[in-house]
């Protein structure tokens, strides 16, 4: 049975990143880069390290090969080893991996498929930070309004609301260029990080082999890279994944039908029910949401793998082979996915309107109440005469401003026209307009 994560949501760029072949040749570049830095040391012979350097690739080291030998021994890493020293000529084959151990291999070629997938991440970030500020300017002046708690509150404006996402996911580029520029380390250290089966040349050769590949060194290591450093980079994209489901969970409910002011694009020969042909679902934001659970469960299992045992086990092996590869390959679809579902999205003006003077101006209460203390009215007086007022309009479906002009104390502060005026949703937006101007100017200076 075919792993749905690589078939219904692996993208060609993640594949060729997280599938076994590329797995296989980081593993190859990573012991021909080995092999160099030990002849530049006079650790191995010039014509060992040319010799392992030109078949340290999967033309001349074969996958059945290496799979053949695995069956046998009963150890990945050790195949390719075995393998590629078989195809070198001359016997340079057995200066293969000297004085290293697998996680020296295995750690660092993560390290490089962390750095390639993480830039691939990041320019759909980017991109969807963009597509964002475009649909924050576009919506800068429409109104509507803001919900808590699932009520209707004060009105802001679309163009807030994507100005705050577009917020949110600069503030994952930010998080992830930390992460490129701090945390992604190789190792060359040996068995149990002292570099014993290098002799004393073991740091400049630990140096020698990062260059080579473009990576920081580890600065102090056990057998392995430490998992913090792991845990991470699953956080990361554990938060990746909830800022996505942010915005699609709200796309989600303003496509509700009794709000109905958002829908996700819907193609001609889409179908969103087996049984109702009315039906239309957003069924690609609960994808969203879907995935974000399921990423977020992937956390705790690397918080597991920090805490290995002595100068490491093997605890975290197993489930490093799928929390790290799904993390990655999931977090790239979603993008795509909510990148597609914002630059199609369409927003029902007209419903819109209609939910922002549902209430009869009732949300305006903040501006009443402020507006009554001004007059002179003890702020606890007024808020319980908004209040009932509110209630009584709501459950009764009654004019607000007529209601609040029956109390005495309201008609003797205040014009019924100055209520009018004060409950025009259009009138109290604050500095939305400002805000957003401010928050695309300053993203878009960083992102330029």
């Amino acid at each position: 049975m075919d792993c749905p994560v690589f078939t219904r949501y692996a993208t060609e760029e993640m594949l060729r990143i997280f599938s076994e072949e590329a797995k296989i040749q980081r593993w190859l570049k990573v012991e021909a880069a080995l092999a160099e830095a030990q002849a530049e040391l006079g650790i191995i012979p010039k014509e060992a390290a040319e010799e392992i350097s030109k078949k340290a690739n999967l033309n001349f080291v074969s996958i059945k090969r290496i799979k053949e030998i695995e069956e046998r021994i009963d150890h990945d890493l050790l195949a390719v080893v075995n393998a590629l020293a078989e195809v070198c000529d001359k016997g340079y084959g057995r200066y293969v991996h000297m004085g290293a151990t697998s996680y020296d291999i295995e750690d660092t070629a993560w390290a490089m498929a962390f750095r390639d997938a993480l830039l691939i991440i990041k320019d759909k970030l980017t991109k969807l930070t963009r597509i964002l500020i475009e649909k924050a300017k576009e919506y800068k002046e429409l109104v509507c309004i803001g919900r808590t708690h699932g009520q209707h509150a004060l009105p802001i404006t679309y163009g807030m609301k994507f100005a705050l996402w577009s917020y949110d996911i600069f503030g994952c580029i930010k998080r992830l260029d930390f992460f490129l520029n701090n945390s992604i380390e190789g190792k060359m250290s040996g068995a149990v990080g002292t570099f014993a089966g290098f002799g004393d040349k073991g740091i400049e050769l630990q140096k020698k082999v990062m260059e080579k590949l473009n990576l920081k060194s580890a600065l102090i290591s056990n057998q392995i890279v430490q998992r913090d450093k792991f845990a991470d980079i699953i956080y990361l994209l554990a938060i990746i994944a909830s800022c996505l489901e942010k915005i699609a969970k709200e796309i989600r409910n303003l496509q509700r039908t009794e709000i109905g002011e958002v829908l996700e694009p819907f193609y001609k020969e889409q179908a969103g029910s087996s049984a109702m042909p009315h039906k239309r679902n957003p069924h690609r934001s609960e994808r969203i949401c879907s995935l974000a659970r399921y990423l977020r469960s992937l956390v705790h299992v690397a918080l597991e793998n920090v805490a290995l045992e002595h100068e490491r086990d093997l605890t975290n092996s197993a489930n490093e082979r799928i929390i790290l590869t799904h993390s990655f390959i999931l977090v790239d679809f979603m993008l795509l996915e909510i990148i597609s579902i914002i630059k199609g999205l369409i927003i029902n003006v007209k419903n819109v309107q209609k939910n922002l003077n549902l209430m009869k101006g009732a949300n305006l209460s903040e501006r009443i109440l402020i507006k009554l203390v001004e007059k002179g009215i003890p702020r606890h007086i007024g808020y319980e005469i908004i209040k009932n007022a509110a209630i009584k309009s709501f459950e009764e479906n009654l004019d607000f401003v007529e209601l609040l002009y029956e109390n005495e104390l309201i008609r003797k502060s205040i014009t019924k026209e100055e209520l009018r005026q004060l409950v025009n949703p259009y009138e109290y937006i604050g500095l939305s307009k400002e805000i957003v101007d401010l928050t695309i100017n300053q993203i878009e200076q960083s992102i330029s």
